[in-house]
């Protein structure tokens, strides 16, 4: 929500070609089970590690995946296969006894930071950042980290956006607890189709999880 609100045009999720061609930003899946593959696609893209305190997290995620979980089901499930493979790849939701086992999110969570921390600092890049949002001035830093470049379209930098926020105020907070529905209720014109069409239909990337 900060970065529509920053002028970027924002995928909640993106499950094809098109959804990434047309996003400055794709926040969610399958971005946190992708991101090898999609810095190999997107080189110069930047990466944002968005760091939460685990007290506050695993309650949060004991929510959403008692929703999601008999969606989440590799064979009944409804979800889009993209999504349940990212969950799966995270949290290996289909392969444990019980995914909502809280010293399990835990492992999962801190095995999944450890690799994404090491694999951009072996990558040696320089358009990676970790931010902690309960952190006060966690939106500057996004901002400050992000200052430099247009967003995609060139229509707006981040520098001049539609709404600021004040400098020590952090991350607004959606799909949090029971409200894990806010981002499709939420109205914005820079909101982009997490399964938007273009020249190749909505075929996805041909890539492989290993």
């Amino acid at each position: 929500m900060a970065l529509l609100e920053m002028g970027y045009k924002v995928a909640h999720q993106a499950f094809t070609k098109q959804a990434f061609e047309l996003a400055d930003v794709v926040s969610d899946a399958p971005c946190f089970s992708d991101y090898k593959q999609l810095h190999q696609l997107y080189p110069n893209a930047k990466f944002v590690y968005l760091e939460r305190a685990l007290d506050a997290w695993v309650p949060s995620m004991q929510m959403l995946l008692s929703r999601m979980m008999v969606h989440l089901d590799n064979k009944t499930g409804k979800f889009h296969p993209i999504l349940k493979r990212s969950f799966n790849h995270s949290f290996d939701v289909n392969g444990i006894d019980n995914p909502l086992d809280a010293e399990n999110l835990v492992r999962s969570y801190l095995s999944h930071k450890k690799q994404v921390i090491d694999y951009f600092k072996q990558s040696n890049i320089n358009n990676f950042i970790g931010i902690d949002i309960s952190e006060p001035d966690s939106l500057p830093q996004l901002r400050q980290f992000l200052a430099r470049d247009l967003n995609l379209s060139g229509e707006r930098s981040i520098d001049n956006p539609t709404h600021i926020r004040s400098e020590g105020e952090g991350f607004p907070h959606l799909n949090r607890g029971r409200n894990v529905a806010s981002w499709d209720e939420y109205k914005h014109p820079n909101k982009v189709s997490t399964n938007a069409s273009g020249p190749d239909k909505r075929k996805y990337f041909a890539y492989k999880l290993p």
